[in-house]
């Protein structure tokens, strides 16, 4: 049985696909919640681990080669699967789906958090309700909070000092002033979009403006 990570991942990618498949032309050319990446680069960027090889020697080639840029190296390799046909993006994303992935650094969290996270960049911008379920959000949520996650997710800084309760299910962490509201909003508020913290209410919301802004 898969573990509950690639599971989740799993769904949340194929729940990707129906989305992309939906698609107009001009949705895929928006813009999403990742900076310079429109809906077509987030499509790719879902893709592109899936075709990826994360053995050690290889991930140590990359930080050799990019000199340590690693989100250069992320934007090339989503570019590069963006620019095919949207079609093949879609069946290759499907067919891909059950890929488990166990990455350096964040082990099996960080793709399943990319997975839930990206799929509402897309959908978001877009006006779309597709979203993870509550399950996912927890899961995601778990491992925002972990010390896995500050290794390219959540920085050690951007929760100090804050109190996250979800009220659409039960789940809270941290002590502080508090961020309140769905999971996703709060997920995605905590993983760096700011257009998710008009969704939350408490004290540490503008808190977490701030530092999302610095």
């Amino acid at each position: 049985m898969p573990a509950p990570h690639h599971r989740i991942a799993t769904e949340n990618r194929l729940l990707a696909a129906d989305m992309f498949a939906s698609l107009t032309p001009q949705q895929w050319a928006t813009p999403s919640l990742c900076e310079g990446w429109t809906v077509r680069e987030v499509a790719g960027h879902l893709l592109a681990p899936l075709e990826s090889d994360f053995s050690w020697p290889t991930v140590i080639g990359v930080l050799v080669r990019y000199r340590g840029n690693v989100d250069k190296y992320v934007d090339d390799e989503t570019r590069k699967r963006s620019a095919r046909p949207t079609e093949q993006i879609v069946a290759q994303l499907r067919e891909r789906s059950g890929e488990e992935l166990t990455v350096p650094f964040t082990g099996d969290g960080g793709p399943m958090a990319d997975s839930a996270i990206h799929l509402r960049d897309a959908a978001r911008p877009l006006g779309l309700d597709v979203s993870p379920d509550l399950d996912a959000w927890r899961a995601t949520l778990d491992f925002l909070v972990s010390k896995p996650a500050t290794r390219g997710f959540v920085t050690r800084k951007r929760l100090a000092g804050l109190r996250l309760v979800a009220t659409d299910q039960d789940w809270s962490w941290g002590a502080g002033e508090e961020v309140r509201g769905p999971s996703e909003a709060v997920a995605m508020a905590v993983a760096g979009r700011p257009v998710a913290l008009d969704d939350l209410a408490g004290e540490g919301v503008q808190v977490l403006r701030g530092r999302l802004s610095a």
